[in-house]
């Protein structure tokens, strides 16, 4: 994971500092536009990997512990189960072809919890995001040696449910 932060993650941000950089300069709308998909793509980046290192605890400081409380209760009703909303959250994220994300989203509209995903870095704009996983191949390729099913199930031992119980919660209320 650290590798995945230090390069990955750097890159968007260096990313979108160049693009936001130059947008700025940009003498005409149509230069504009044609820096949105880099805009799009590292703004995307920056935004999902912020979320997903706030997703995460060591074990040690609680990762992967959820307890008792309206997340899980959530989690149960929506899913029947909190293993059977892990088997499906893997099921959808495993079944993404290339790069991307699956996402626990809080749909406003529905008051349910939602699994979604995106493409490639595509920030989650339908849901509010409460649990995100990158399932790009940079995220599991070296400790996991590129077998999506071990790092999507291992990946629970470490999901900071306290994080993703307080953004349940603020999304709830509005």
């Amino acid at each position: 994971m650290e590798l995945h932060h230090k390069k990955h993650h750097q890159t968007y941000v260096n990313g979108l500092n160049a693009a936001e950089e130059s947008y700025a300069k940009a003498q005409s709308p149509k230069e504009q536009i044609k820096l949105q998909p880099a805009l799009k793509f590292n703004g995307g980046g920056h935004i999902n990997h912020s979320l997903f290192w706030k997703n995460l605890a060591p074990e040690s400081q609680g990762g992967g512990q959820l307890s008792a409380g309206p997340l899980k209760d959530a989690l149960v009703a929506d899913f029947g189960s909190v293993d059977a909303f892990k088997k499906k959250m893997n099921t959808v994220t495993a079944a993404i072809q290339g790069s991307g994300w699956g996402w626990l989203g809080y749909n406003p509209e529905t008051k349910k919890l939602e699994i979604v995903t995106t493409a490639n870095q595509d920030p989650l704009l339908s849901h509010v995001p409460i649990i995100g996983i990158d399932i790009w191949e940079h995220a599991f390729y070296l400790q996991y040696q590129n077998v999506k099913a071990d790092y999507l199930n291992a990946i629970w031992n470490v999901i900071n449910f306290k994080e993703a119980e307080r953004r349940y919660v603020e999304a709830s209320k509005q």
